[in-house]
């Protein structure tokens, strides 16, 4: 801390008279004064700093777990996923349930959309002006507009280019695409509807009778059937058999744990679906989950120990304890079907009398043979199951609005180390202007001291000089 130029001659002038270092003993009684605070401060913030970082350490472990077992889980190997025999029908994918068995598959028709195309003109012309309005509706050798659907009107200003009309409808962003396709006549736009038999259209237009020729985009059913290069129409196919029909290529959830994006066909030669059984993934899945919550175990009783635990007597660190003890019988998947796992004790996590745990292969190995489905359907990224229960663990012991967990204790301790420093830097400036009232108070004393020993010296010189005339 820096001195006042004041302190500093007091300081400076200390001892002169009377040979004590007083500058010394100010320093010293004012380090004497204040040392047994400063030493509870430092003593108290050594401990919350490493509070601080033993609660975040064990937030950040549960947090990694948690987000650890999400990855794997995402990753769908943990889990029975769907596999097709001819991969040039479909791509098969895991649905939001869990699924098992065998299927049969034959696509008869792909989703399609409309496309239209334009008379050709020559290229960097422009149709003339007006209106265009595209209605929407169901195509089928005549047009039912869908009343649901809002016309898209297009103000096409004079000079404006087959391009820029293509520009102003992708813009819309109305479910039809465009695009002008240069061929050796000249240009063409183009124009695409959505997937599905009821995403079908028709083209009208209003000419600007200043600038006529935009008539020769519109379009009607019988109008120049030439120009329909594709109808609308809905995608067609057989599940097991049963005749079923969607809206576009793209089918979720098309059966329990099954959804199904169509790619070719095949009429008269189904292909075969068929879900895997992930016994050797789940049965890894389970030993590597056992051996990392062992290891936060280990962390949180080292750091809850009550001999010397730097969070002993933590209550975001207890609340943690409390739910891991819990974790294996706690309900992880509450719709399960009777006779269904629900819990993770059912799928061979057991937990020791000292908080470890361990894995029960024999009793995981009979859940898988008694009910894959059951145990498959635990891991799925849903609201329930394993993800999820860690998920809502590492979320409740990360929240800081919480005092009674991790994050709240991160907080706490936190607000607490920055009191300390305000403390530890309010005691340095109360032991400086301590030092200094002391210095002043010395400098009194050692000039009053100097005067006294000049006076005595005098006198004593005197003395001698009588002393010596009497001689």
């Amino acid at each position: 801390m820096t001195t006042t130029s004041a302190t500093q001659s007091i300081v400076a002038a200390l001892g002169g008279g009377s040979g004590v270092d007083f500058a010394a003993l100010a320093t010293n009684l004012a380090e004497a004064q204040f040392a047994a605070r400063k030493d509870r401060v430092a003593s108290r913030s050594e401990l919350v700093e490493r509070q601080v970082s033993a609660a975040s350490q064990l937030r950040s472990q549960i947090t990694q777990l948690a987000t650890s077992v999400g990855d794997r889980v995402r990753s769908g190997d943990i889990s029975t996923q769907p596999q097709i025999a001819n991969g040039a029908v479909a791509t098969v994918s895991r649905g939001a349930a869990s699924g098992s068995g065998t299927y049969s598959l034959e696509v008869t028709a792909l989703a399609r959309g409309q496309v239209l195309a334009s008379p050709t003109l020559p290229a960097g012309t422009a149709p003339g002006s007006g209106t265009l309005t595209i209605r929407f509706g169901t195509l089928d050798g005549t047009f039912a507009e869908d009343p649901a659907r809002t016309p898209l009107a297009l103000t096409i200003a004079p000079g404006t280019t087959l391009a820029g009309i293509a520009g102003q409808i992708n813009a819309a962003r109305a479910g039809i695409s465009a695009y002008v396709a240069q061929g050796p006549g000249g240009a063409q736009l183009v124009l695409k509807g959505s997937e599905g038999a009821p995403n079908g259209f028709v083209v009208e237009a209003t000419e600007d009778p200043a600038q006529p020729g935009l008539a020769a985009l519109a379009w009607a059913p019988g109008s120049d059937p030439a120009r329909l290069t594709a109808r609308a129409a809905d995608a067609a196919f057989r599940l097991d058999g049963v005749a079923l029909t969607a809206r576009s290529n793209t089918i979720e959830n098309v059966a329990p744990g099954l959804s199904l994006q169509l790619t070719g066909t095949n009429p008269g030669a189904p292909t075969t679906i068929r879900f895997n059984q992930p016994n050797t993934a789940v049965s890894g899945f389970m030993q590597d989950f056992a051996s990392a919550l062992n290891e936060l175990a280990s962390s949180l009783g080292e750091l809850t120990n009550p001999q010397g635990g730097d969070l002993a007597r933590d209550p975001g660190a207890r609340a943690l304890r409390q739910a891991l003890t819990g974790l294996g019988s706690t309900v992880i998947l509450p719709n399960a079907a009777p006779g269904q796992p629900r819990t993770l004790a059912e799928l061979g996590l057991a937990t020791n009398r000292d908080g470890t745990f361990r894995l029960d292969a024999g009793r995981l190995e009979a859940a898988l043979k008694a009910a894959p489905e059951g145990v498959a359907a635990m891991f799925t990224t849903g609201i329930h199951g394993v993800y999820a229960t860690l998920d809502r663990l590492a979320r409740n012991a990360g929240a800081v609005g919480n005092p009674g967990s991790l994050g709240g204790s991160v907080s706490r301790y936190n607000a607490l180390k920055t009191r300390l420093s305000e403390e530890a830097t309010e005691l340095a400036d109360a032991q400086a202007a301590l030092r200094a009232q002391l210095a002043k108070r010395f400098a009194a004393a050692d000039s009053r001291v100097g005067a006294s020993r000049g006076t005595l010296s005098f006198l004593q010189n005197q003395i001698d000089a009588w002393n010596a005339q009497r001689n």
